[in-house]
């Protein structure tokens, strides 16, 4: 069982209660959303308002196909919740197949993840309802704002219905005046007194109609406290009395479940009660094997005919879970009756999670209950399924929550690098590798660690650093045995150091490993590189016939809209024959590259486009070449996008230096001044070179005008790149 097991608990409506009421009024409001092709059906109300309840039953009722996600609080990790989301709506349309790698490829990148779907509901022929239970527990913004955006560019088709204790942070009032929100709030829940007594049932069969209206007053229409009402009115000598000393308000619950509810239940039950409180989801197995007895799955389904405060999961009465006020409320009593078992309770739902193969809920346990170096165990297993899922925030998470241990464990630093990196941490990347470094033993193999090296070096815009790693791995048969983006990352690194022939072959073994591995971003990496490559050696046929094959895989993988594809619209535009697609290409790539590019990435695409918009006449150009400019001079070693800015530049006439690719020498370099030449891609000053040469500051001085003159060009980072196509570094 894998760590998303459980999800088929989160991808279905909840099976109805025994006393289910079905509540036409509230229906029909429902129903009118719908058919009035609303974009949002928005269910906000407070907790135990019965809001779940009313949508899965309502959904039962429907001709279209729901997709029902339930939502839990680890979903606010952006590429978790988009996972869940496409699994849901693809248990009733085909589409996770394709979209589930753009989920992971973008680590659920919002703008990247909704394009792709939205394009993908298109197709569907169908009407679909989506519903998004307990939204409240979504707390994070790329997820809130993803969310937002697939309700405004949802096909008409498609509904989608949110269920809430707290309005969502969307632009409400926008959908209202448009008519594209349809709206159920806490007064509308509240049960009204025939409503109340198809609720209770047998508890008030009883009862005569001006008691039944003084509860239902009393609870204030509100569900769970209706619920809880009817569990002590059958045991209440007087349901008069009763009824008038009853609060159904959320305020007092945790004092009436303690006095009326636990008070009344016997021992047996109450010491399972309290020890089954610790996992969030139960199962018959799960319940035997943390409270060491017999006959779970029996005891689920018998309590939860009795208690509607358990609620099944599933239509095979499997899995169950307390109500929110239940559990924690059971949670309460279990630290505050046996504080010291606490720990040996999670430790034994752990093993069993474990046995089972989820390490991830493993993981949660083993942390809830205190034991940090088992739980930094597991996640050194269990890391590399959630970087491989794009969930870099549940990971970081669990890595937080092991305090000073991740520090002394190699694979955990390596995680929170990669971690730091993808949020565009680059320094603190770097120190994690550093860390990685300072705890390894003198046999570990740093190859893992490899792909993330280059990655920082090139997103600090340091050719020459990634190049001498890239060197390092195209030495072994490394890419051959390790993952497709170890090959992606060097490829690249060849790439933007101008290194044609090493490049091509790299990145032609990506391609074919990504493909194995069905890698997408790294399989549209590794072609949009390749039209780098072939751009660089001025082959414009060459060049646009690879840009536009990166970007139909971008577009056949739901990649278009992801920032890695920016280059190759750069290139098409710069090589096309169409301006006004030329120039639409531009504006999409510098668009693209502005949302997430390395500054490696966005010099080039800045200065393409530039490039391109000038050469039409277009006076955004040159704003574009002006950044590109300030944008590079960032990167201590820019590699071939410096030399194609200063193309671009001398081409429009912003400078008189020479930006095409150095053919030969203009005189061969000394002894003296080839020595200086492999110290510059160095991140060292004139001086600190001297220092290392045991020569003065003007003699590097004057070497380094030289090398400067013999070589064409007029800065140290272009004789750098000019020196590599030389092949002189």
């Amino acid at each position: 069982m894998e760590e998303l097991s459980l999800a088929v608990t989160k991808l279905r409506p909840p099976p109805p209660p025994g006393q289910l009421v079905r509540r036409s009024r509230l229906d029909d409001v429902l129903d009118a959303g719908v058919d009035g092709q609303a974009r949002l059906i928005l269910v906000s109300a407070p907790a135990g308002s019965g809001k779940s309840t009313l949508v899965a039953s309502w959904s039962t009722g429907r001709p279209e196909n729901v997709a029902w996600l339930q939502a839990e609080a680890s979903d606010s990790d952006p590429a978790r919740f988009w996972s869940y989301l496409v699994a849901a709506i693809g248990k009733v349309h085909p589409i996770a197949v394709d979209l589930e790698p753009v989920v992971a490829g973008s680590n659920g990148d919002d703008f990247v993840v909704v394009s792709a779907l939205v394009n993908a509901l298109a197709d569907v022929a169908v009407p679909l309802v989506v519903v998004i239970d307990d939204y409240h527990l979504i707390g994070n913004g790329s997820v809130q704002r993803g969310v937002e955006r697939l309700v405004e560019l949802c096909p008409y088709q498609v509904t989608i219905v949110i269920s809430t204790r707290i309005d969502p942070p969307f632009r409400l009032g926008r959908l209202r005046v448009r008519g594209q929100l349809a709206e159920i709030r806490g007064a509308d829940l509240r049960f009204d007194t025939d409503e109340a007594s198809g609720l209770l049932g047998s508890a008030v069969r009883s009862l005569d109609r001006a008691l039944l209206d003084q509860l239902c007053d009393r609870a204030e229409g509100w569900a769970a406290g209706l619920v809880l009402a009817g569990l002590s009115l059958e045991r209440a000598a007087d349901p008069g009395e009763f009824i008038e000393a009853f609060r159904g308000d959320d305020q007092l619950i945790v004092e009436y479940l303690r006095d009326e509810f636990l008070a009344t239940v016997d021992k047996d039950d109450l010491r399972r009660l309290l020890e089954t409180s610790i996992p969030e989801q139960l199962s018959g197995a799960l319940v035997d094997f943390v409270t060491g007895t017999t006959g779970g799955a029996k005891w689920l389904s018998d309590t939860a005919g009795r208690n509607q405060l358990l609620i099944g999961l599933d239509r095979t009465r499997t899995w169950f879970r307390y109500h929110h006020l239940l559990r924690d409320l059971l949670r309460l009593e279990a630290h505050q009756t046996f504080p010291e078992r606490i720990p040996e309770l999670h430790a034994r739902a752990a093993e069993w999670f474990e046995s089972q193969g989820d390490l991830g809920q493993a993981i949660v346990h083993r942390l809830a209950g205190g034991e940090v170096h088992q739980a930094a165990q597991l996640l050194l297993f269990h890391g590399p399924r959630l970087l491989a899922g794009g969930q870099t925030e549940t990971l970081r998470s669990f890595l937080d929550q092991l305090g000073d241990v991740a520090k002394t464990l190699t694979g955990c630093a390596l995680f929170y690098g990669w971690c730091e990196f993808i949020d565009g941490r680059y320094s603190l990347a770097q120190d994690w590798l550093d860390t990685m470094d300072d705890v390894a033993p003198e046999d570990f193999d740093r190859t893992p660690a490899m792909s993330l090296r280059i990655n920082i070096s090139l997103a600090r815009g340091d050719v020459a650093t990634a190049l001498d790693d890239a060197r390092r791995v195209t030495a072994t048969d490394q890419l051959i045995s390790f993952p497709c983006d170890l090959a992606t990352i060097t490829g690249v690194t060849y790439a933007w150091a101008g290194q044609a022939e090493e490049a091509r072959r790299v990145l032609r073994l990506a391609v074919d490993k990504a493909a194995a591995e069905r890698f997408r971003t790294a399989h549209v990496v590794a072609l949009v590189h390749q039209a780098v490559v072939d751009f660089n050696d001025e082959s414009a046929a060459s060049a646009h016939h690879a840009a536009a094959a990166a970007l139909d895989a971008a577009q056949k993988f739901g990649l278009a809209a992801y920032h890695v594809v920016a280059p190759a619209y750069a290139i098409r535009a710069r090589t096309g024959g169409d301006p006004a697609r030329a120039r639409a290409d531009a504006l999409e790539a510098v668009n693209l590259a502005r949302r997430a590019c390395i500054d490696l990435g966005l010099g080039f695409v800045l200065t393409v486009c530039g490039d391109t918009l000038v050469g039409q006449g277009d006076p955004a150009g040159m704003p574009l070449l002006a950044e590109a400019r300030s944008v590079l001079a960032r990167c201590p070693d820019p590699g071939i996008a410096g030399r194609h800015l200063a193309r671009a530049e001398s081409r429009h006439g912003l400078t008189e230096v020479r930006g095409s690719r150095v053919a030969v020498l203009v005189e061969q370099l000394t002894e003296r001044e080839l020595a200086v030449l492999r110290y510059l891609p160095a991140t060292m000053s004139q001086r600190d070179i001297a220092s290392e040469l045991y020569v003065s500051l003007n003699t590097v001085k004057t070497h380094c005008r030289a090398i400067y003159r013999k070589l064409g060009v007029a800065d140290r980072k272009a004789a750098i790149q000019a020196a590599r196509d030389l092949n002189l570094l």
